[in-house]
Formats: structure tokens, C-alpha cells, sequence
């Protein structure tokens, strides 16, 4: 069984205990607004989805960060406070802003920041808009370049 948790506007959160199989039924139902409660990943995680390319990384920090401190190599910048209007553009709209496909609503998206709080807050924007395949890499940045310049440093 699964948590799945429905926001209906004007109702409020409720939590369904659901087989798999019933899922179909309960997400049409909400119309888009159902989600398998979201999770964290971690470094090792994020960086195995990385290798499978079956993730967009969406780095949530404003430009000046990037530009300072850095990435991970893959990701996609989209500050926080874009966010929400970017994943409602159309997609050339997207493309041509932010050089990448659009996500469609069905995709893996992962969100990063510097330390997780942004990210959290762009998770729960994507969910919000009906993005049912989201997850968010608390460690962030800080986390990515410490396990980094560890792996590099013991081989």
C-alpha cells in the first residue's frame, strides 16, 4: 500500500491508502492533482539517475550562485523565483530561454539548491502544477561538492 495524498481545491489534503493497481482510478479522479509522496534523494542516487539520463536536474539557485560556486555537471539553472511560470511555458518558449526540452508532466524531475530549502520549495511548486514524478536532493550543492572533491581525492 501507498500514501497518496489528493489536493482538491477548496477541500484540503486527505491521505488514501491505495494498492498500486487502484492508483489509475484515485488519479484520474483528482484530475492531475495526485501524487506518490515525493522523497529526497541522495548523492548516491542523484548521481546514478545522472548516469541513466532518465532524470532532468533542475538547479533552483539564481544565476550569480551558478556562476560562482558552480553546478552539477547536467543540471539545468531555473531560479526558484521562475520556476513556476517556466514549467507552465509553452515548450519552444522553454527551449529557447532555457536551451533544454521542456518537461512534460510525466518526466523525472529532481530539484537542487545550495543546502535543500529552495528545493524543497520547487518540488512543491512542480507538484502543485501537477508534475507527478518529483523529487528533491536535500544535500544540495554543499553536499554534491564535499562527496565530489572526496571521490577525487581517494582515487
Amino acid at each position: 500500500m501507498l500514501p497518496v495524498f489528493c489536493a482538491v481545491r477548496g477541500v484540503g489534503l486527505r491521505s488514501v491508502e491505495t494498492a498500486v493497481g487502484g492508483l489509475k482510478s484515485i488519479w484520474g479522479s483528482c484530475q492531475n492533482c495526485c501524487t506518490i509522496f515525493p522523497k529526497d534523494v541522495t548523492y548516491r542516487e542523484l548521481k546514478n539517475l545522472l548516469n541513466s539520463k532518465k532524470v532532468m536536474l533542475i538547479d533552483v539557485r539564481d544565476s550569480w550562485e551558478i556562476l560562482e560556486y558552480g553546478k552539477i555537471s547536467g543540471s539545468i539553472n531555473i531560479p526558484l523565483d521562475e520556476l513556476g511560470e517556466a514549467l507552465q511555458m509553452n515548450p519552444r518558449d522553454f527551449k529557447e530561454k532555457y536551451h533544454e526540452v521542456k518537461p512534460s508532466k510525466s518526466d523525472s524531475l529532481v530539484f537542487s539548491c545550495l543546502a535543500g530549502v529552495r528545493s524543497k520549495k520547487a518540488m512543491d511548486t512542480a507538484v502543485s502544477l501537477g508534475f507527478n514524478s518529483v523529487q528533491h536532493y536535500a544535500g544540495g550543492w554543499k553536499e554534491w561538492i564535499k562527496y565530489e572533491f572526496s571521490e577525487k581525492k581517494g582515487t
